[in-house]
């Protein structure tokens, strides 16, 4: 049995989705959650299903170790990041290198980058005027959104589509395929990771 962390940064709805998914596998199961923002809801979700959910600040994740450190004591196999919106530091790539992920809500290498994510990238879809947008899986390195691409899923942009109807088709896609695509990654990992 694995054990995922899971990263995020707002309401939770994509690692809460994760959660009840590796509840009912015995592939892997959540077993950490962390966030960098205190009054984050995925802190109340993750407490909600009796898994441990850690605050931290900047200095605790770049400076002093002590999420290395609690991403160690918690066995922690596997790395997803669900709205997350800080780069990942070197400490923590190096240690789990292959094994962290992000989703991000649209097809890159279009609308990724540092200040891209939620619906800033859903107005900016629309706003050029594409006609399809939809879902990337990516390995995580230094950069924000360029890690070698795992897997794409994409739905239609249509002329009367919002920012808030192309997010909810977005959504869709996210909850359907960020948990197989976790757990196939995971049924891959060799024996001696940990």
């Amino acid at each position: 049995m694995r054990n995922i962390a899971i990263f995020a940064s707002g309401s939770g709805s994509n690692a809460e989705n994760i959660i009840r998914y590796f509840s009912n596998t015995n592939t892997a199961k959540v077993r950490l959650v962390l966030s960098n923002r205190k009054e984050s809801y995925v802190l109340k979700r993750a407490a909600e299903h009796n898994i441990r959910a850690i605050f931290f600040e900047r200095d605790d994740f770049y400076v002093t170790g002590k999420v290395l450190r609690a991403l160690r004591s918690g066995k922690t196999d596997f790395i997803a990041l669900a709205g997350f919106l800080w780069l990942v530091p070197e400490s923590i790539l190096e240690e789990f290198e292959g094994r962290i992920i992000n989703i991000h809500p649209a097809l890159l290498p279009a609308y990724g980058g540092k200040g891209m994510y939620g619906d800033r990238v859903h107005r900016a879809v629309i706003r050029n005027g594409d006609t399809e947008s939809g879902i990337t899986i990516h390995h995580v390195n230094q950069h924000y959104d360029s890690g070698d691409i795992i897997f794409q899923a994409r739905c239609r942009v249509e002329p009367a589509d919002t920012p808030e109807t192309l997010a909810a088709k977005v959504h869709e896609l996210e909850y359907r395929y960020y948990p197989e695509i976790i757990e196939d990654i995971i049924l891959r990992l060799p024996e001696t990771v940990r």
